[in-house]
């Protein structure tokens, strides 16, 4: 694959390969070229709907231009383009990131859907075979609900490395619940995965930004958060804490089930637990 030059902008390198895109190609370019803001926060598959061009023919004009895909792509295009347009900039970062993350939660809040949530819990409650997936920063969030969902006496295990969770989703079966943790819904190691583990007949939930992505291709039930990042803002604050807000969710309507086991449970840890503190 081309390596670009250290310092080069994406906007150029689609210009030096200009002359020869294809009809489609011509789509792509120009769609990126109209819409440079909104464009760092699609998903592969927005790009490719909001073009009208298929997805296979998005991936190859960007390997076309010397990229891995859209990701890398994104990465360096994020470099020249202003997102902040939109912002008070008489605000200080303080307020900034205390107004970001409110919105993100509230955000996140409207676009709920209570009866896939509900579906979600009681595909996790019934399970004794719940497996968390994540990698980078949503592989934090993973381990986040992995103890969670330990301290109201539900048995999970949560998966960082993407060899694990291949190997964790080759031994899968119809009992099991997948829940997949990606903000872009594009992470390859974790489509890898949950392919599998679709193969073997898992339940797949998803918590990500984007409805239209190639992980949710796979999901059964897809929990929508609202924080969606640019590529150089990868692994922020706010989206942590979208991510956390349906963890939370999850945890609480699974308490509220299982209310009794659930609070007894938490009283034994407590109980346990209180010889940690001084």
């Amino acid at each position: 694959m081309k390596k670009h030059p250290k310092g080069v902008k994406a906007s150029i390198i689609m210009e030096q390969y200009r002359p020869e895109f294809t009809k489609s190609e011509h789509k792509i370019y120009d769609y990126i070229q109209n819409n440079k803001e909104q464009v760092l926060y699609h998903s592969l598959t927005e790009l490719s709907e909001s073009s009208g061009v298929a997805e296979a023919t998005v991936l190859r004009f960007f390997r076309k231009l010397g990229f891995k895909g859209f990701q890398d792509f994104k990465f360096l295009f994020a470099q020249e383009v202003s997102v902040d347009e939109d912002q008070d900039h008489e605000d200080t970062y303080v307020e900034k990131i205390k107004n970001n993350i409110v919105h993100a939660v509230e955000d996140s809040y409207d676009i709920l859907d209570l009866e896939v949530l509900q579906q979600a819990i009681d595909a996790i409650d019934v399970s004794e075979d719940v497996v968390l997936f994540g990698v980078g920063s949503s592989g934090i969030a993973a381990l986040d609900m992995e103890t969670r969902f330990m301290r109201i006496g539900k048995h999970v295990k949560a998966y960082t490395d993407p060899h694990f969770q291949v190997m964790r989703s080759s031994s899968m079966d119809e009992n099991t619940v997948v829940v997949a943790i990606s903000l872009t819904g594009s992470t390859k190691d974790i489509i890898d995965a949950v392919k599998i583990a679709k193969d073997r007949k898992a339940t797949i939930i998803v918590l990500t930004n984007y409805i239209k992505s190639p992980l949710t291709k796979f999901a059964d039930h897809v929990l929508l958060s609202s924080a969606k990042e640019s590529p150089l803002d990868s692994g922020s604050l706010v989206s942590k804490i979208t991510q956390l807000f349906l963890i939370d969710l999850l945890c609480t309507g699974l308490t509220i089930k299982n209310y009794k086991e659930a609070e007894k449970m938490r009283m034994e840890i407590t109980k346990n637990t209180a010889s940690k503190l001084w």
